[in-house]
């Protein structure tokens, strides 16, 4: 796994052994920031389930002003920081080693403008909690993004049926499958 575009470019990054965790592909992460570039820019991301943290990074070394990762294992914080040292992103990441709620609860102030959203195998329910709280704390505004990784599209999709979002765009590559969704506008 590496870095595929923008100033740290080819790094390559330490990712985390076991079957907790399932890494964003490096061709489903290049096709997301492929459809993001025009986004990114000076943009604040929130990579929610970060794993070995390579969206964020990704999303740093491509221009965002902010990213902001939370995971709640301490494997995987312990890779992230490696990541963020070996990238030099430091100053622009902010890295919480808490439960996803709490992070949204307590941590994030400002409106966020991307939102990925890598749920931990068979816990498709967070990602409609997670958008619960994005919404309730108005974490998100009508140009922000929400980006959800899954290989169980037709259980998100029910779940998060009846919410204040619409899906705009849909991507599969392979079992990946990205469900891109806004808020529904008002009137």
């Amino acid at each position: 796994m590496r870095i595929i575009g923008g100033r740290a470019k080819g790094t390559k990054l330490y990712t985390l052994e076991g079957q907790n965790t399932r890494p964003t592909l490096d061709r489903v992460r290049e096709a997301l920031f492929n459809i993001l570039q025009n986004e990114i820019e000076d943009s604040i991301f929130l990579d929610l389930f970060a794993g070995s943290g390579a969206c964020g990074i990704e999303a740093v070394s491509r221009g965002a002003k902010k990213a902001i990762l939370c995971d709640k294992a301490r494997p995987a914080i312990e890779i992230i920081q490696k990541n963020i040292e070996k990238t030099h992103t430091k100053e622009q990441i902010e890295l919480y080693q808490m439960d996803y709620k709490m992070v949204l609860k307590t941590k994030i102030k400002e409106k966020l403008d991307i939102i990925f959203m890598d749920a931990p195998y068979h816990q498709t329910d967070y990602i409609c909690e997670a958008i619960k709280i994005l919404i309730e704390n108005k974490l998100i505004g009508e140009d922000s993004i929400i980006i959800i990784e899954t290989d169980q599209e037709k259980r998100v999709k029910e779940q998060i049926e009846g919410l204040e979002i619409e899906i705009i765009d849909e991507r599969k590559y392979g079992r990946a499958h990205l469900i891109f969704l806004k808020t529904k506008r008002k009137g």
